[in-house]
């Protein structure tokens, strides 16, 4: 019994990873068809080698503006969230003021809200400060978070206070404690929010839409909901787009996903 046990694991952990990239391999499969073979019924199951269908997407779309307005973006939120939640979690985990747990159950409240909500409030705003069709109008907004400050807490408050207790001993305050001592062993947790951040940045739709028109103003998630038609879609070029697009975000997960599991698990470990 205990030699089945791990082929039986082992057996749903290779179906559930099938199961998982069955998607991509079907995105890279249809990237290289005809648009008359990738909406045949029934489907083929055999790329045809149209390499042309990447090049159409240049073709199609300022790629290149689009692809710095994403990095752009993604990157100012991802400092955002890396400085300004861990600026918070630590005040929550570690510094002892009045209403401290009230304050941090309404953070906490504000998981429960539809984000759709904001979007009135939040495009007023940015219309009110003349930002429409500009990059800090879809930075801006996303250099905060609840969920960013609720990661990092739990973070701190699992990493020994007596390390704290040493560097205020030595004369440190809480801006160099934070600084100094925390925050660079907070680096898995760190880590981890950044890709969280980065994954939800590179993928947002929404936001950009509402606030960007400009085909050049745009990032590729929007640029490359534009492929789409109103009575015919090219799913080839769309997909080639897609997976275009997704290469820079695998490529950074891949790269980090040690400290990202890491970061992710610790997390868990104190309350």
């Amino acid at each position: 019994m205990s030699e089945r046990r791990p082929l039986g694991v082992h057996a749903i952990l290779t179906v559930s990873s099938l199961l998982m990239v069955a998607p991509f391999v079907w995105q890279i499969i249809t990237s290289l068809k005809t648009l008359s073979s990738a909406t045949a019924v029934p489907p083929t199951f055999l790329p045809e080698g149209r390499w042309d269908n990447y090049a159409k997407v240049f073709d199609l779309l300022p790629f290149g503006e689009q692809f710095l307005n994403t990095v752009i973006m993604a990157a100012g939120r991802v400092t955002g969230q890396v400085l300004f939640c861990s600026m918070a979690a630590y005040a929550f985990a570690r510094l002892r003021f009045p209403g401290r747990n009230l304050l941090f159950g309404v953070f906490l409240s504000v998981l429960m809200v539809p984000p759709q909500l904001f979007v009135i409030p939040q495009y007023q705003i940015m219309s009110s400060l003349g930002w429409l069709n500009s990059l800090q109008a879809i930075i801006v907004p996303g250099l905060f978070s609840a969920f960013g400050v609720f990661l990092l807490r739990q973070f701190f408050l699992a990493l020994p206070r007596e390390i704290e207790e040493a560097a205020r001993l030595d004369g440190a305050g809480p801006v160099r404690i934070y600084w100094s001592v925390m925050l660079p062993l907070a680096r898995p947790g760190l880590i981890a929010l950044g890709i969280l951040t980065l994954l939800w940045a590179w993928n947002d739709l929404f936001w950009p839409l509402v606030v960007n028109t400009d085909p050049e103003k745009m990032t590729l998630s929007a640029g490359l909901a534009a492929l789409q038609g109103q009575y015919q879609t090219d799913y080839p070029v769309l997909m080639a787009g897609s997976l275009i697009a997704s290469l820079p975000v695998i490529a950074v997960f891949v790269f980090l996903q040690r400290q990202f599991i890491q970061g992710v698990a610790h997390t868990g470990s104190k309350g």
